[in-house]
């Protein structure tokens, strides 16, 4: 089968999932109903919760949750071949990835906008929801740090000095134009009621034109380092601006970038036409850990990602308009995301000219692991497809690494808003005043980017030291949320076998998968990773425990009940 081929299949089962699998869940399980008054409504302020056109919330949704992984998870795990990783990335997305995110938002909906970890108290135990907390302040915050050390290394650039494939000083024009241009079309659409399509189109004409020029005008000589303090700056002021003014509209606009660069991959594929560089199934490759389960680790978030769950319950909840807006939100963001990911098979195993090439660039895990590998194979890929139409080959790059650009920072900023929301909930906890305050909650949650980011350990980042932890946390979080979901649909008398059964396929692989990378790590020597890894694996456990407390519970008072209805019976 051609990638043409594939990409018409999947595009085809995206279509047909949303269509009646994405419809079953709405109206079966969820009950979706369009009356009901939601958390941007009941708690209008302006900043956070702002009732939201739902085409709008899912461009600001899905850039939200895109950033970097969809893009490099892919890249790494076309090294066991394109059959297993396209097959995860398209149906572990539908059947599993997207309910997990769909169910995340609705949940939050129907709590005041609560994150999973505030709601787990209530449908879980007391304990969880603190359990749940310090397990997302972890991720976030090390996902963050490190996306700040990516986009710091992408925009960074010698002056006169020899690029490498992960610089592009020419993103960095661009990048900051499309922010500027963000608050300008935010201001005029809710400030002064102008109409939001003149204004998108005039906007988006200029990002376009703006990246022709960043071409032509790169930022040179600015060092990696001076990037990474100015994006902590801007993740700090960004994660304090009211929600309309910056981040929902720069998301709109980073989304319609993106439905850009894949219509223009797409056409270039079918264009090009090429054939598979890469094998169909490659299970040993030099160096590699076992395809089973570190396929589902690697892939992460172009299948499922704990993060969306995150996200959806964060900020996305708190500007949803209608509770059936959920449905394309939700579980169509995830489909979004799953074609980024698509692309990224797609490009990384069909974009080199032959089988050589390909095996010298996947020859061991490490040569095709590492991050200029990564990034240089999405872009060169991308960028080939797209030059297979007449665009010239530096544009096409140029205008793919703006968009890998302009995703991470979404990233950053909405990452930066959501440890702040999670600070809140931890000082409520506790009752620690401080905490709840907007101010200092996002002065301390840019803090703890900037210590992954900078702080070393072994002469390295702590982000990149702790970076192997990334995936298995964020699965193990993914699963968590499941658990949350299904003790909800629990406790509600629903069907909960739709959210049942995937956290339990992600909790085993992950739980597997973890403690494989423990006994790597101590047989290494690697203290702080065992340490670290081995905090997240017992956290994790206990919710679990506490999830099994919470089905005995309910159980027996099912079965009370029985015996109650029976006895009033006789």
């Amino acid at each position: 089968m051609s990638p043409a081929a594939v990409a018409v299949v999947a595009i085809v089962l995206y279509l047909v999932f949303y269509r009646y699998y994405s419809r079953f869940l709405a109206e079966k399980v969820w009950r979706l109903d369009p009356g009901a008054v939601t958390p941007a409504h009941a708690q209008r302020d302006e900043l956070d919760f702002v009732p939201t056109n739902k085409y709008v919330l899912f461009g600001h949704h899905y850039a939200s949750v895109a950033g970097l992984a969809p893009m490099l998870g892919p890249a790494i795990a076309v090294i066991w071949g394109w059959v297993p990783a396209l097959l995860w990335v398209v149906l572990g997305a539908l059947l599993i990835g997207a309910v997990h995110d769909f169910s995340a938002l609705v949940l939050s909906a129907r709590n005041h906008g609560q994150s999973v970890g505030r709601i787990a108290e209530r449908v879980i135990t007391p304990r969880a929801k603190l359990l749940f907390l310090l397990i997302i302040f972890f991720l976030v915050a090390l996902a963050m740090g490190v996306f700040v050390l990516v986009v710091g290394s992408l925009f960074a650039s010698p002056a006169g000095g020899p690029e490498s494939v992960v610089q592009h000083p020419e993103a960095v024009l661009p990048t900051f134009s499309l922010m500027a241009l963000a608050m300008v079309v935010g201001y005029l659409h809710y400030r002064r009621g102008w109409r939001l399509g003149p204004l998108t189109a005039v906007a988006f004409l200029a990002v376009l034109a703006l990246t022709f020029g960043g071409l032509q005008y790169p930022v040179l000589g600015v060092d990696a380092s001076v990037w990474r303090w100015a994006l902590l700056g801007y993740a700090l002021v960004a994660s304090l601006l009211p929600v309309w003014l910056l981040l929902q509209p720069r998301d709109f606009l980073n989304s319609l970038l993106l439905y850009l660069a894949l219509a223009a991959i797409l056409v270039g594929l079918f264009l090009l036409n090429p054939e598979f560089a890469a094998p169909a199934l490659n299970p040993s490759p030099e160096g590699a850990p076992s395809i089973l389960p570190f396929l589902f680790i690697i892939i992460a978030c172009g299948a499922i990602s704990g993060f969306h769950g995150v996200v959806a319950s964060g900020t996305t909840a708190r500007q949803l308009d209608k509770e059936t807006d959920a449905r394309l939100v939700g579980y169509g963001g995830m489909i979004g995301e799953s074609f980024l990911a698509l692309i990224a098979v797609l490009a990384t195993t069909a974009g080199f000219a032959s089988y050589g090439e390909w095996a010298d660039h996947y020859a061991t895990w490490e040569a095709g692991s590492g991050l200029d590998a990564k990034l240089g194979a999405f872009i060169q890929g991308t960028g080939l497809f797209i030059h297979s139409w007449g665009v010239p080959r530096g544009l096409a790059e140029a205008f793919v690494s703006v968009v890998v650009v302009a995703y991470a920072l979404t990233s950053v900023d909405s990452g930066t808003r959501l440890l702040r929301y999670n600070l809140n909930e931890i000082g409520a906890t506790f009752n620690l005043r401080a905490l709840e305050n907007r101010w200092v909650a996002t002065l301390l949650a840019v803090a703890a980017i900037g210590f992954f980011a900078f702080f070393k350990v072994d002469g390295k980042p702590a982000g990149l030291h702790l970076w192997a932890l990334f995936g298995t946390t964020n699965q193990i979080l993914a699963a968590l949320t499941l658990l949350a979901v299904s003790a909800y649909l629990l406790h509600m008398r629903r069907p909960v076998i739709y959210t049942a059964v995937p956290m339990v396929l992600v909790l085993v692989a992950t739980v597997t998968a973890m403690i494989y990378n423990l006994a790597d790590y101590i047989a290494q020597g690697n203290w702080a990773l065992t340490i670290v890894g081995g905090i997240i694996l017992i956290l994790a456990l206990w919710v679990v425990l506490e999830g099994l407390s919470m089905v005995r519970a309910h159980r027996e008072a099912r079965r009370g009940e029985g015996v109650v209805a029976s006895g009033e019976g006789e």
